[in-house]
């Protein structure tokens, strides 16, 4: 599936850019229609529940960021999504790869390509299986919506953590329009993107859209290969055909490419014991001044810059098919999606962060999967009701060539190729009690079938002999740990709500709520077959209450929803020590508890035209039970990896006429978390603490025509850890940290 860099370019220059409308703030953004009354400007229509709806309809504690707030903040993948909603963190096991969301404490400890998001992530209403389709950048959205709580009933994959909507700008009849955009920044980065809407005839609409991002300098210097390490050549396209032959029909198709040729960086180093060389007043261990066993120490205090011994190439290609039809037939409407996702990708982790090749791995994963939903909805004077079905097949298959010459003269292979089957029927209605009230009741069954092959291999590659296994060289290869099995899991989700609607700019709602996540094995290099033992399905009941509603006369609008999570069989990584050797095992915690408040306000002051405020908080605490883990038994009250106690983001924007057709906005948006832990031991050590970011915005533009933009991310340059790893046993570990200050020049150009 390479695509040559002349045709990619071709590409580029061919399509058109990023959608630029909508209103200014993250969690009450505008979707296109029509032009709201005075004083419901900023409430907004979601598909949270499959049905367009006003967010004061949806009981459910929800954050949207359309189209204008994607390009005012820069959020371009993943790892931003926590820039528009409190109690939501997001890691990168690698620096630059393997994004996880956490929301309310709910996330995936884990690393495999193998393994389900807590968190349902949905492009254009098709689920994503695996951690590794999570490394994508976005172009031309329409929106973004980030659902909370356990979502089932209503569609897709099950989740326990809550979802992530995310929604592509679709063809549209209005006419031929479009834009270019190009950009220029720090690290030597180039963008280029476009979009490109073609009504063909009265039935038939394109759309054409494109992003490349090329990054000549990366953010990381490599002190083995003496050079910056980071860059990235990405390259987008999607081109979409809807077709209404007439006004109760309508097909949209979709493909869509990604390919990268980039690179990753690397993790900070910290070492065990003290030497000569370790300043003054440093603790060992856990410090990069540190050394690990060989004697390696990272003494330059740049946390972005080291000495890895890997290959630091990335290489990605992706292939999406999509096809929605939805067909009115009266007394229901009918949609089926279809998704078709190929995926690959080559990429290498330096696990000891240091010059020696210790613990390093080559990795490719290959993800191939296909999905099938079907629902039937409608509306009655009683109720709005949803019946579905849904099927997903996926078969990943990982591999782990290790590198483990410096520390145990050996070289290690690992794989894992496994299959998932799912089926589901589901259903959800909201049935009319009053005029104001509603009561919302679903129910979803799911059986699921997953085998899983796969070994990790000791090959005695080395004279005289491996440390591993102390076999000597010349002897076959030894298998440290196989996996040949297959589970089967039954569950139902359910949920059940009240609606109360006193007024009409008011929702009041309380719902409980049972998720699930199904089981599995764990896929990275293991040393004993107990590490591939399957881990049990995760259950989640939710018990939530809120409000939300628009204060017309202050203009404000308002969400605050408190909840209580009764967590059983928690999916994390425990960290034991098998046969003498340190490791991570992924499996289950028999319970824990979560509590805490979302609150999110939005200011569009009449009497101060251009003014606009938002902001959130997010107050969590989590209490995962006693387990045991290699050190002995754990007690109850270790806190959940990843949940921090408090979060915040908040902004401003103001915009201003500098003519008859020419306006500046400036926009400014903070974000904050307090300190969190890495992993279910609440080791010390590699405790995250808590960290501020600041990022801006300037623009002078003409509505609908150009648009000149400065900006800057992270502009207080923040250095700020995201994920750490202890393997202390070895002698080292190491931390990943958020991206340095970043800033650029952007201009666009609109046509229609």
């Amino acid at each position: 599936m390479k695509i040559p860099t002349t045709t990619r370019r071709a590409i580029l220059l061919g399509s058109a850019a990023l959608v630029a409308t909508g209103s200014a703030t993250s969690a009450f953004a505008q979707e296109e229609m029509d032009e709201p009354a005075v004083g419901d400007r900023d409430v907004i229509v979601v598909t949270a529940q499959r049905r367009e709806q006003s967010t004061l309809d949806v009981g459910i504690n929800i954050s949207v960021a359309d189209a204008e707030a994607l390009k005012t903040q820069r959020i371009e993948d993943a790892t931003d999504v926590v820039a528009i909603t409190p109690n939501v963190s997001i890691k990168e096991n690698v620096p630059g790869l393997v994004p996880v969301l956490t929301i309310r404490g709910v996330g995936l400890n884990d690393f495999s390509a193998t393994n389900n998001p807590s968190a349902g992530v949905y492009v254009d209403e098709v689920s994503l299986s695996s951690l590794a389709l999570m490394n994508f950048d976005f172009f031309d959205l329409e929106r973004i919506e980030v659902l909370k709580g356990p979502q089932g009933t209503l569609y897709g994959r099950t989740a326990t953590a809550g979802a992530l909507n995310i929604v592509t700008a679709r063809p549209n009849f209005r006419g031929v329009s479009g834009m270019v955009s190009g950009s220029v920044g720090s690290y030597a980065l180039k963008e280029a993107e476009g979009n490109l809407n073609l009504p063909v005839s009265d039935t038939l609409s394109l759309r054409f859209a494109g992003k490349g991002i090329f990054q000549d300098e990366g953010y990381w210097f490599n002190e083995s290969l003496s050079r910056d390490v980071g860059r990235r050549d990405v390259v987008l396209g999607r081109a979409q055909a809807l077709w209404e032959p007439s006004s109760g029909f309508e097909w949209l198709l979709k493909a869509e490419v990604q390919q990268g040729r980039s690179e990753l960086g690397g993790g900070e180093f910290f070492g065990a014991v003290a030497t000569t060389q370790t300043p003054a007043g440093v603790t060992c261990p856990g410090s990069p001044e540190c050394a690990d066993s060989l004697g390696y120490a990272d003494l330059d205090g740049d946390p972005f810059r080291g000495a890895w011994s890997v290959d630091p190439s990335y290489d990605m290609d992706q292939l999406t098919l999509s096809s929605r039809i939805e067909a009115d037939l009266g007394f229901a409407t009918l949609v089926s999606v279809t998704g078709y996702i190929d995926f690959d990708r080559q990429w290498s982790a330096d696990t000891d962060a240091t010059p020696f090749a210790q613990l390093d791995f080559r990795s490719e994963d290959d993800v191939e999967q296909f999905t099938q939903e079907l629902r039937l909805s409608g509306e009655t004077d009683f109720a709005n009701w949803t019946v579905g079905a849904f099927y997903s097949h996926d078969d990943i298959r990982t591999t782990y060539a290790g590198d483990l010459s410096d520390l145990l003269n050996t070289t290690s292979f690992t794989f894992s190729d496994q299959e998932s089957s799912s089926a589901a029927v589901f259903a959800n209605a909201e049935w009319n009690l009053t005029s104001s009230l509603s009561l919302a009741t679903g129910l979803r069954y799911t059986d699921e079938e997953r085998t899983n092959l796969g070994a990790t291999t000791d090959l005695v590659s080395l004279a005289p002999a491996s440390f591993l296994t102390m076999a000597p060289f010349g002897s076959p290869p030894i298998d440290l740990a196989v996996s040949d099995a297959k589970i089967t899991d039954e569950n139902w989700s359910w949920k059940l709500g009240l609606n109360w609607k006193p007024a009409d700019n008011t929702l009041i709602y309380a719902s409980a709520t049972q998720g699930w996540k199904s089981g599995g094995f764990f896929a990275g290099v293991a040393t004993n077959s107990a590490q591939l033992e399957p881990y049990r399905p995760e259950k989640l009941v939710a018990y939530e209450a809120g409000i939300k509603g628009r204060l017309r006369a202050a203009d404000l609008n308002y969400s605050v929803s408190g909840f209580y999570y009764d967590y059983s069989d928690v999916q994390t990584f425990i960290r034991e020590d098998i046969g003498g050797i340190p490791v991570q095992r992924l499996g289950n915690v028999d319970s824990a508890t979560i509590y805490g408040l979302d609150a999110d306000l939005a200011w569009t002051p009449l009497a101060l035209p251009g003014l606009n405020l938002h902001a959130g908080i997010g107050l969590l605490d989590t209490e995962l039970g006693a387990f045991t883990a290699g050190t002995g038994p754990v007690p109850a009250g270790n806190e959940l990896p990843d949940a921090p106690s408090f979060s915040f983001h908040g902004g401003a924007s103001y915009e201003a006429e500098l003519g008859s057709d020419i306006a500046l906005r400036l926009s400014v948006d903070g974000r904050h978390q307090s300190s969190s832990f890495k992993d279910a031991l609440n080791d010390p050590l590699i405790k995250a603490d808590g960290y501020w970011t600041l990022d801006a915005r300037l623009s002078v533009f003409s509505e609908d025509d150009w648009d000149v933009s400065v900006w800057g991310k992270n502009i207080t340059d923040e250095r700020y850890v995201t994920q750490a790893v202890n393997q202390l046993s070895f002698g080292f570990g190491y931390r990943v940290y958020g991206a340095p200050r970043t800033y650029g020049l952007t201009l666009t150009k609109h046509f229609n």
